[in-house]
This record gives structure tokens, sequence and C-alpha cells, in this order.
């Protein structure tokens, strides 16, 4: 026998169809900073460990920590500022696929496509920048509610980080191979100036190159080839041409300005071997700045771009 409720009672609300999970997981605010201190902690005590123990057996964990750290902590940044409606299964299909997807095809044409020569910044910037809005294509081919400047230049960060990501990683396994072993000192220099620098790279110009291809994206999720994509596209190439050309750019003024001779052993192999004083800081103000000028101008991109989207103000 069953007895009613008394008059007044709430009744117990019963889940069911009509009650649907939330569209994307509930992250508390601040997760990505969790993530920041946590990851330089554990690196650091990998490190410790590595150099007290004097074993690499730790170096897989130092290298993976040191090149995903910073671009997954941007990706965390950008997910919980402007990216919670695109869902984590698309920020991290581009993060992951995506960045594989542009690793493996910028590395294969290049070594099919280019030799070395004048053009080979040039072909590189070209082929990587491709490489990667590709990838981003693929990664989405499936979801085509995607659209937009900021889902571009969120998802486009995405690709860009995990292309960075793998990329430190290949750098980073190179710095510690040498023929007198693993140099552990080249691992961590290598580690830290790349994940200073990453944020102002390839990050910075696939979201570029993302939002201008997004924002012109089909209802049906097909991609068109419009001049403002290609224009995008070809920008951040430039950017990507001046920012690896800042080192011989550096060498040059500072031959120009000093009066020395490039083809001297002062300039062998591209590198600053027997410089005098004056000549070791005026090399560094031109590459330090020559850097600083093409992020600002990257930055100064991407920004023009969101105050133009206005749902990047109203994102949840």
């Amino acid at each position: 026998m069953t007895h009613s409720p008394p008059p007044g009672t709430p009744r117990a609300r019963i889940p069911g169809p009509q009650q649907p999970p939330p569209p994307y997981p509930r992250i508390r605010a601040g997760l990505w900073r969790r993530c920041l201190g946590g990851g330089l902690a554990l690196w650091a005590l990998t490190a410790w460990v590595t150099y007290e123990a004097r074993d690499s057996t730790p170096l897989p964990t130092l290298i993976l920590l040191g090149s995903f750290l910073v671009p997954v902590v941007f990706v965390l940044w950008a997910y919980e500022r402007h990216g919670r409606d695109l869902g984590v299964s698309a920020i991290l299909g581009c993060f992951l696929a995506g960045g594989a997807l542009g690793v493996l095809g910028a590395s294969l044409t290049v070594s099919y496509l280019l030799h070395p020569s004048f053009g080979l910044s040039l072909g590189v910037a070209l082929i990587e920048e491709a490489a990667k809005l590709g990838a981003l294509a693929f990664a989405l081919r499936g979801q085509p509610g995607i659209r937009g400047t900021r889902a571009g230049l969120v998802l486009g960060a995405a690709v860009g980080f995990g292309f960075a990501a793998l990329e430190s990683a290949g750098y980073a396994f190179a710095a510690a191979a040498s023929a007198e072993g693993v140099t552990l000192r080249t691992l961590l220099e290598t580690e830290m100036l790349r994940g200073v620098l990453t944020p102002l790279g390839h990050g910075l110009w696939t979201a570029i190159a993302g939002a201008a291809l997004l924002s012109w994206r089909r209802p049906d999720g097909r991609f068109r080839r419009t001049a403002p994509a290609v224009g995008a596209c070809l920008g951040t190439s430039l950017l990507h041409i001046l920012w690896d050309s800042t080192h011989g750019i550096a060498i040059r003024a500072t031959a120009r300005l000093t009066g020395a001779d490039p083809n001297r052993p002062l300039f062998t192999h591209a590198y600053l071997t027997r410089p005098n004083a004056a000549q070791e800081h005026l090399f560094t103000l031109f590459s330090v700045g020559g850097l600083a000028l093409v992020a600002l101008a990257g930055v100064g991109w991407v920004r023009s771009l969101a105050r133009r989207d206005t749902s990047w103000r109203n994102t949840p």
C-alpha cells in the first residue's frame, strides 16, 4: 500500500531523458594555473633526479614535460576563457591530431621539396603554415557547426600549440643527444628557451590563420578559399619567416654597423665565433629586438581580430 506525501512536500526530481547532461564538463576556473605550477615543480624535480642519479631513464619524462607543459597550459587557458562551448573533444582533437598531422605533413613535405638555399626559410614557413591549416580542417571535418572567428582563434591556437609541443620534443631530443652522450645542460637550456618563446610562435600564427579560415566556413561545414583566408595564411607565413630570419638579420646588421666582413671567421657557419664586446651587444639587441617586434605584430593582429568579434566577449 502506497502513501502519498503530505501536501506541500516537494517532489523528488527523477533524472531521465528530459534532463540531458551539460554540453561540456565542469572544470573549475584556474586549472591552468595549477597545471603550470605543478608541471614546473615536476619538471624541476625530474631534472634534479636525472642529474643526481646520472641516469638516462627519466630523460623521456623530462623531454615530454618540458615540451608539452607550456602548450597544454595555454590550451587550458583558452578553453577556460573562450572555448567551453566548443567542447573538449574539438579542442583536444585539434591539439593532438592536428598537431601530429601538421608536424608529419610539414616534415615530409620539407624533406622532399626543399634543399638548402636562400629560399629555405620561405619554403619552410609556407609549408608549415599550410600543413597546420590542413590539419585544422581535417580535425573539424565532422563538426560543421564549429565556425566563426572566435572558434578559429581558439582551435587554431590548439593546433599550433600541438605542433609546437611535438616540434619542441624533437628539438629537445636532438639537443640531448651528442657524440659525447647525453648533454643535460643543453637539453634544459633548449626546453627553457622554447618554453618562453612557444606562446609567441606557432600557437599565435595558427590562431590568426584559423580565425580567417573558420570565419568564412559554410554552414554545411565546407571550407571556402577566400581572399581573407589566403591573405591571413600568407601574413602568418611572413611572420614565421621574419621570426626564423632574425638570427641572420642580426648578424648582417652587426656586420654592417661594425664594419666586419661577413665572410671572415667572425661569421663562420652563421655564428659569431670571435666577436668583441660591442659586436656581442649589437647582436643581442638586434636578435632579441627582432623577435620582440615580430611577436608584438602577431599579438596585435590577434587582439584586433578578437575586438571585431562580439562573441569573443560573450563566451561563458
